[in-house]
């Protein structure tokens, strides 16, 4: 079994668990046991999802308001963590957001914000808990990507690429980890209706794409939470988004780059 055996000082850290994904993924954790500590900005959020986990659940849920994107703010994240005498033995890297413009029509300074929360921030974390989960011989890793990892996508240009490296990155590390006790899977969701997309400005996109290619929060984070139990290195929720990922990997991108490009544009 890929995921550690919970225990009183053990705990899952889930960033971006104020909603969505991150709430859903939280949520499920806390309903198979394990301790989680919730962390995203909004301090007031994570506090009540907090006291609801431990209610129904009887684990010990702590939340820590912090923005990632700000290498301080990591740094005292992992002091407060050490001082609750925790030690992280799930990683949930889910913090991330997008953004809907040509990168010539972007503002630099969020693009740049992107890549610090989506790539910056994730790997930190994984760089600084991964070492002591292999000492201890346990633990797992799940990284959020996306299907958009699986292609250039313009319109979406850096974003896709954010998720193009936790993929990558995902993937090769899973490799690296093989026999030490300790699991990376990374989790490819496609469109899911959350506050991702109001933030990302793509809020229209739910009204154009049929609702057969939307999946829920709940189902996603119960195919990442099995797919970390079971120590798969990807997993892409949903028949039509395996199938749209392998298309994305495999069709020539001089084929392929007009025609996202068409369709994205349609969407927004």
């Amino acid at each position: 079994m890929a995921l550690p055996e919970p225990s009183e000082s053990a705990t899952a850290l889930v960033t971006g668990a104020s909603a969505g994904i991150g709430e859903a993924i939280a949520r499920e954790l806390a309903s198979r046991g394990h301790g989680v500590t919730l962390v995203a900005r909004r301090e007031e959020r994570l506090r009540m999802l907090a006291g609801e986990l431990s209610e129904r659940h009887g684990v010990r849920a702590e939340a820590i308001a912090a923005d990632l994107g700000d290498a301080a703010a990591r740094e005292q994240l992992a002091e407060r963590i050490g001082g609750l005498g925790l030690e992280v033995e799930i990683l949930v890297n889910n913090a991330g957001f997008g953004g809907s413009a040509s990168l010539a029509d972007s503002d630099r300074e969020r693009l740049v914000a992107m890549l610090r929360v989506n790539c910056e921030a994730l790997l930190d974390l994984q760089a600084r808990y991964l070492p002591a989960m292999v000492d201890r011989g346990r633990g797992a890793v799940i990284n959020v990507a996306s299907t958009a990892a699986f292609q250039p996508i313009p319109g979406t240009a850096t974003y896709a690429a954010t998720k193009a490296f936790v993929l990558s990155l995902s993937e090769a590390v899973h490799q690296e980890l093989k026999g030490t006790g300790v699991t990376l899977t990374a989790v490819c969701p496609g469109p899911v209706k959350t506050e991702f997309t109001r933030a990302a400005g793509i809020e229209q996109a739910s009204e154009q794409l049929p609702d057969v290619f939307w999946m829920g929060s709940e189902a996603v984070a119960k195919a990442a939470v099995d797919g970390a139990e079971n120590g798969k290195r990807v997993i892409v929720p949903g028949l039509l988004n395996r199938a749209g990922a392998l298309t994305g990997q495999h069709t020539p991108r001089m084929l392929a780059l007009p025609i996202v490009k068409r369709i994205w544009r349609q969407a927004l």
